[in-house]
């Protein structure tokens, strides 16, 4: 079957209207926002108003749209390629919205969604990541037991965004009963025995504000368990966090590219550009090949998230794109600091921080969903 990706025109005017702000707003401020570890409001705030999410929810439950994983893959590679922190702390509200969307159930979906239409950031987060050696998404350590009309948790969690301001974070667990991996929606402000840790000093990706969160003994209405009887289906979320990083990391790849091709361009050694040594240019050649590659690969494995193609096809083409990208987007933003020399390694330049950044992408599991 043939694939055609040409962006729809109202597809064309989101990615358009994302790459004007990733110009304007995250790239101008990027370095400011990585030597301070701070986001300001008001570049959250023109972002959220671009309506990506709402656009994903429909108009029945508080958006105005409909989800496409495709139109998502898009979008996120703009925001990343202005600044991979701020486009996570911009999106992390998705982090519960879009598993209500996919997996909810109808009263979950009716009490969730449309907090996310308001006009300003809803404060929201999930906790995935748990601290220590080999993290498996399908083995956690964080356990999930019942208890009545209750269900205790018990556990760490590591990387969680935005934790210390959020009101609702939908927590993955160990269901004590079925070994499966679930969601649990938990409200802060109710949760005795939820401890959240000091903000996390990151080598990358630090004006994403993330924390170590304990849960000792906390318990969850058991109407908050995210599908209810029908379950959370995590392998159908973990495949979107999957794309939503492949599509991220296409776009940081591709940032990093562009930087070092220009550079190369305009650097003269030896009364010549530095772009027309064979060496340089057959780098720079590779890095555009890598960051096409990652991107055709998140785009077929949205694509067929979208078309409704059985679980564990998608579940291949996520997987698939997900490893590829966190291994070219290291080699493409090394390259970027190899292209540069010893510039490369001077902070104003942003290819070092683009570095940095793609260091994390192969450890970011629920960072990030499309």
């Amino acid at each position: 079957m043939m694939l055609d990706f040409t962006p729809t025109e109202e597809q064309q005017m989101l990615v358009d209207a994302i790459n004007r702000y990733a110009e304007n707003d995250l790239h101008t401020n990027a370095h400011e926002m990585d030597e301070h570890s701070d986001i300001p409001d008001a570049v959250l705030q023109k972002g959220w108003e671009i309506g990506l999410l709402p656009a994903s929810i429909p108009e029945s439950l508080g958006g105005f749209g409909d989800y496409s994983a495709v139109t998502n893959a898009l979008a996120l590679e703009e925001l990343a390629y202005g600044d991979l922190a701020a486009a996570l702390k911009l999106m992390t509200p998705a982090l519960l919205a879009y598993p209500v969307l996919f997996s909810g159930t109808d009263d979950q979906k009716a009490r969730f969604l449309p907090l996310f239409g308001e006009p300003s950031p809803y404060p929201a987060t999930a906790a995935l990541i748990e601290p220590g050696i080999g993290f498996d998404p399908y083995a956690l350590r964080t356990t999930a037991t019942r208890n009545g009309d209750h269900i205790v948790l018990n556990g760490a969690k590591a990387y969680v965004p935005n934790a210390a301001d959020a009101e609702w974070i939908l927590v993955y667990a160990k269901d004590s009963e079925t070994a499966q991996t679930n969601g649990f929606i938990v409200e802060k402000a109710n949760a005795e025995g939820l401890v959240i840790g000091e903000r996390e000093k990151l080598m990358g990706i630090r004006g994403l504000p993330t924390y170590a969160v304990q849960f000792n003994n906390v318990r969850v209405p058991a109407e908050l368990e995210l599908g209810g009887q029908n379950g959370t289906q995590f392998e159908n979320l973990l495949n979107h966090m999957n794309i939503g990083l492949a599509a991220m990391a296409t776009g940081v790849m591709r940032a990093s590219y562009e930087y070092a091709k220009n550079y190369a361009k305009e650097r003269v050694q030896f009364g010549k550009p530095i772009a027309t040594k064979q060496a340089v240019a057959f780098m720079l050649a590779e890095c555009a090949i890598e960051v096409d590659s990652t991107r055709l690969m998140a785009w077929e494995a949205a694509w067929q998230a979208d078309s409704g193609k059985p679980l564990n096809e998608v579940t291949q083409a996520a997987y698939l794109a997900r490893e590829y990208a966190n291994k070219a987007s290291l080699f493409v933003t090394d390259s970027g600091v190899q292209v540069l020399g010893g510039h490369g390694f001077i902070r104003e330049h942003p290819v070092e921080r683009y570095l940095r950044n793609a260091r994390g992408i192969p450890m970011f599991t629920g960072l990030a969903i499309a």
